[in-house]
């Protein structure tokens, strides 16, 4: 028995912050997730790393994370590796970020999502992050794919 679901690549260290429960916000340039509202998500481990350090400044100064504990983070999000399927999130909310967003809402916004510069961005709440029991090695795929996890891998 098994369980399909569709399933979108993220590149670490996204991936594994999701699936800790501390990147709860995703962003998209394109409401790709809209359509999943309400429902769950399989989340792909990338191949490639992100580009870009802006995650650490937004997990060190907003967040208070000291550098043990941002390695530990880091650590925990490539305990399966890549080039796999390792966990599941619901799906909430799309929404357009708006331009003219600043101050403090735009601050926890950023928080949020662990990284700046959010505004003209398609946001997506995440919620119920959990790891399966096992990774499926999968080859990731552009934006939403679908992929078929056997039961015996779900939490």
């Amino acid at each position: 028995m098994s369980v399909q679901l569709c399933c979108l690549s993220f590149r670490q260290p996204y991936a594994g912050l999701v699936l800790d429960g501390v990147k709860t916000l995703e962003t998209r340039w394109r409401p790709v997730l809209a359509p999943l509202e309400n429902r769950t998500l399989a989340v792909h481990i990338a191949q490639r790393y992100w580009e870009g350090e802006e995650w650490r400044a937004v997990l060190s100064d907003p967040l208070g994370m000291n550098r043990a504990q941002i390695e530990a983070l880091l650590q925990s999000g490539e305990r399966f590796g890549r080039g796999v399927v390792a966990g599941l999130v619901d799906v909430g909310g799309t929404w357009l970020c708006p331009a003219s967003l600043q101050g403090e809402e735009l601050r926890h916004l950023e928080q949020s999502a662990i990284l700046i510069g959010l505004q003209e961005k398609h946001l997506t709440h995440l919620s119920n992050p959990r790891w399966l029991k096992e990774p499926l090695s999968a080859r990731g795929g552009r934006d939403l794919w679908t992929v078929e996890i056997p039961a015996e891998l779900l939490p």
